[in-house]
């Protein structure tokens, strides 16, 4: 009778497990037989790796619906239209934002919903035409659809650091770096020549500030001499031709006033040339006259001795 007893309690407990089991689905079926549910598609212009049907729609990371069909847009093959349905009770606005969010570390992916503000109109979404809301490429997206590229320059960088650690060129490194030794190895061999020459340069060097000193001195003092006795004079001279100024502009105004009467002097001079001539002429033969009358008085009265013209 015991082993009978058994059978019957785990049959008993088997029988209540289903009938909660059942209880729950029907509660279930009853509660999302309940919801009602607002339809729309979210279009994608770029792949939704990881994106599923029955996979969780979100709006700030809380879930409120599911994807119910993943199809290609008719216009383009490359984009991707999800129909997702989610609670109607959810406000989905007019600049609501739709985007990619990984759900877990497997890489299935889900559609979240995110902003929205109070003030812009709901859109209401509708089971026979479900309205279309674009979504935004996420980081992850954008990662995912460039990894191809990131892989291919990783490849391109990896070839390029093989060609560069080639053979030759490590030879050449090499090289460089016995080069590099053996210019260490002479610089430190000639440091006390080194040493001489940075302090020849440190003599130089104070030389030259002294000798700048020096210049500098000798500018002072030739512009204090500029100052001191050049300056005065050419004070003077300035006021000195300030002073003439005005004489000059009365010259200019003299002659132009008188130029007429000063062309017609000057014409009359060169008018007594040959007058002066004749006139120094005649002065010569009065002067050799004179000095024979001195000499023979009576005679040259007489005129015994005729007068004769002398030119020198």
């Amino acid at each position: 009778m015991e082993p009978r007893a058994h059978h019957v309690v785990i049959g008993f407990f088997t029988l209540a497990a289903v009938a909660a089991a059942l209880l729950f689905a029907l509660w279930l079926g009853k509660s999302s037989g309940d919801t009602e549910w607002a339809w729309y598609r979210v279009g994608f212009d770029h792949p939704v790796g990881g994106l599923a049907e029955g996979n969780p729609v979100l709006y700030s990371g809380v879930n409120i619906g599911t994807v119910e069909d993943l199809t290609l847009a008719p216009e383009n093959p490359a984009h991707v239209r999800a129909l997702v349905r989610v609670d109607k009770s959810v406000p989905i606005r007019k600049n609501t934002k739709a985007g990619l969010v990984m759900a877990n570390i497997t890489g299935s992916m889900s559609i979240q919903f995110t902003g929205g503000s109070p003030d812009s109109p709901i859109i209401p979404g509708d089971r026979s035409n479900p309205p279309l809301i674009q979504a935004q490429p996420s980081t992850i997206s954008n990662l995912l659809s460039n990894s191809e590229t990131l892989l291919t320059k990783a490849d391109q960088l990896l070839a390029s650091a093989n060609n560069l650690l080639s053979e030759d060129n490590l030879d050449n490194v090499a090289g460089i770096l016995e080069n590099t030794r053996i210019a260490s190895e002479a610089l430190v061999a000639s440091r006390d020549d080194l040493l001489a020459l940075m302090a020849q340069f440190d003599s130089a060097g104070v030389r030259t500030e002294e000798a700048a000193i020096k210049v500098s001195a000798a500018a002072d003092r030739a512009s204090a001499v500029l100052d001191d006795g050049v300056e005065p004079v050419l004070i003077s001279l300035n006021t000195a031709i300030q002073t003439l100024q005005p004489t000059l502009d009365r010259l200019n105004q003299l002659s132009a006033d008188n130029g007429q009467a000063l062309d017609q002097g000057l014409q009359g001079i060169g008018e007594l040339g040959p007058t002066l001539r004749e006139l120094r002429g005649t002065l010569r033969n009065l002067n050799s006259f004179t000095r024979k009358l001195e000499q023979d008085t009576f005679g040259t009265l007489l005129g015994e001795d005729s007068i004769k013209e002398y030119r020198e």
